[in-house]
């Protein structure tokens, strides 16, 4: 993707997952209709799809069209001075980052590993973003537990956005291991995360669910072998951890 315009992001989600807005839509659609004969109840459910209609797509706006996060300057504090040698990308299937990362660092090597695995991340909206943006050129499928590279031969490793979709503490701890073999020993990892906490309740609902708490990526990090270096929001609804080998 070599541009974004100033609704792309909050366009893609709402692409990605037309089918919950498209029930939602639905709902708010009866409740208008049906608000006359129930004020109580209709009023309630149409209040409810309302909040999350403006809500969601709201904050996605915020967090993907508005904020810092693909704008790149929070890279100066998790890393400091532009890293040469070689850096790693890693995604689920769904690559938005690389080619806009090759151009933040230009001198440096890239490695683009894609994770995905039809059998276990069955979301449609994996599979629909998949479609409309196929891997870019050069991409590597690997297994998120064993990728094809030497040990030691990474000065970073970027999981954003991508990682919550290994669904279990050890899935995520052999990403984390994975990650600590090929870096280099001043090598960083550069974990961006939405979390399941009270911020993406609010924006998203039941849908915060899907993401993981601070907790649940701190033991899979200390059992993949890593520590915390540093930690920081970009909006209160996206978190970058900087991790080392511990």
């Amino acid at each position: 993707m070599s541009g974004r315009g100033n609704w792309d992001g909050m366009l893609m989600i709402a692409r990605f997952n037309w089918p919950f807005y498209a029930m939602a839509g639905g709902v708010l659609l009866a409740a208008i209709l049906v608000t006359g004969y129930f004020p109580v109840g209709g009023g309630l459910v149409l209040t409810g799809c309302a909040y999350f209609l403006l809500g969601s797509l709201g904050v996605s706006h915020w967090v993907y069209d508005c904020s810092d996060l693909y704008r790149w300057s929070w890279l100066d504090r998790a890393l400091g001075d532009s890293p040469a040698g070689i850096l790693a990308l890693c995604h689920s299937g769904f690559d938005e980052a690389s080619e806009m990362l090759k151009r933040k660092f230009p001198i440096s090597e890239w490695r683009v590993l894609d994770h995905y695995d039809p059998a276990t991340m069955t979301e449609a909206s994996i599979r629909r973003a998949r479609r409309l943006f196929p891997p870019t050129s050069g991409t590597v499928a690997a297994r998120f537990d064993r990728w094809p590279l030497v040990d030691g031969s990474l000065d970073v490793v970027f999981g954003i956005l991508a990682i919550h979709e290994l669904r279990s503490d050890a899935e995520r701890a052999a990403w984390f291991a994975e990650a600590r073999r090929c870096l280099k020993i001043n090598g960083r990892v550069v974990l961006v995360e939405h979390n399941r906490d009270l911020a993406n309740f609010t924006a998203f609902g039941p849908g915060f669910l899907h993401f993981h708490s601070v907790a649940a990526w701190r033991r899979s990090w200390k059992s993949g072998g890593l520590e915390l270096n540093d930690g920081f929001r970009i909006t209160p609804f996206v978190r970058v951890f900087v991790l080392k080998k511990s």
